[in-house]
């Protein structure tokens, strides 16, 4: 397959897992009133195993390896395991107090923090045109947050919390020795996050019973459908530079408040416009001077 082709597949199925975690996001704030944050995450992280392992066991390199599944940075591993228990606990709860599209469209910060950690913990230079980016996706931010308004929430700092610890995880994922198949990685922060989320709902006030086979096929295909997901971001990064798959991540703003309208009967027009344009665009903008740096190296 010609690497042309190889990119617009793996855009393909990055707008797939794309869909896929908003409808986990949907059925997360369906059942947000019957159960707890910490409860949907265990859940979550639970069936989500079962891609996961897939995806171990579909890892060529893993099996060439000698299926071998003991790593030096088991601790670095396990820690980013720690730090999905935190970003999604925050992003859950944003979820069952927000509004679906705007929850979702502060998320998208996540690119701004990945810049900013980059320095600190990869020792990057970051110029200013990616400060410059920065600032304007933060203004993006706080205009979708709208601090001093009179319809301002208190809320809208979760899922902007969940946007620095998944760009966290991101950027301490570059940390792994190079014959670390990701697959592996991937196992123990999902084994991580679950014990993580288990013990929070436990002294959250423990798990509830499910309240019935109707909630158990939800749960089941929120947690399918978040693994899946991540399974197919795995395969996509894998086929593809990461630059090339960055700028098709943002369809998930109007993709979000698409769906909030249609299932939720939300249409927060005002919160949302202009400022997630801008968060869109400082995003873009960080992408489009990567990929000039990465083009200039390789000159």
């Amino acid at each position: 397959m010609h690497t042309h082709d190889r990119t617009g597949l793996a855009i393909i199925l990055s707008l797939i897992a794309l869909t896929l975690f908003d409808g986990m996001g949907l059925i997360i704030k369906h059942l947000s009133n019957e159960y707890s944050a910490a409860e949907l995450a265990a859940w979550r992280n639970l069936f989500g195993l079962l891609p996961t392992l897939a995806a171990l066991w579909s890892s060529r390199a893993w099996r060439l390896g000698g299926q071998v599944l003991k790593i030096r940075q088991w601790k670095l591993a396990l820690l980013r395991g720690a730090i999905v228990t935190f970003a999604q606990l925050f992003f859950y709860i944003s979820l069952g107090l927000m509004a679906f599209a705007t929850a979702s469209t502060i998320s998208y910060a996540t690119a701004l923090f990945t810049t900013a950690l980059a320095i600190p913990i990869l020792g990057e230079r970051v110029g200013w045109v990616r400060w410059s980016a920065v600032l304007v996706g933060f203004i993006g931010v706080i205009m979708v947050m709208q601090p001093g308004a009179e319809g301002f929430s208190p809320y809208a700092f979760f899922p902007l919390a969940a946007a620095a610890f998944y760009a966290l995880v991101g950027v301490t994922a570059r940390l792994f020795d190079n014959e670390v198949p990701s697959a592996v990685v991937n196992l123990y922060s999902s084994f991580s996050s679950l014990v993580g989320a288990a013990l929070i709902a436990y002294f959250w006030g423990g798990f509830r019973s499910v309240a019935s086979t109707t909630d158990m096929g939800w749960i089941i295909l929120m947690g399918g459908l978040g693994g899946t997901a991540v399974l197919l971001l795995v395969v996509s990064y894998r086929m593809t530079e990461q630059s090339n798959l960055a700028p098709f991540s943002y369809f998930g703003i109007p993709l979000s408040f698409v769906l909030g309208w249609l299932f939720f009967n939300e249409a927060p027009w005002i919160t949302l416009f202009p400022g997630g344009i801008l968060l869109a665009a400082g995003g873009l903008l960080i992408v489009w001077r990567e990929r000039l740096q990465a083009k200039v190296n390789s000159d």
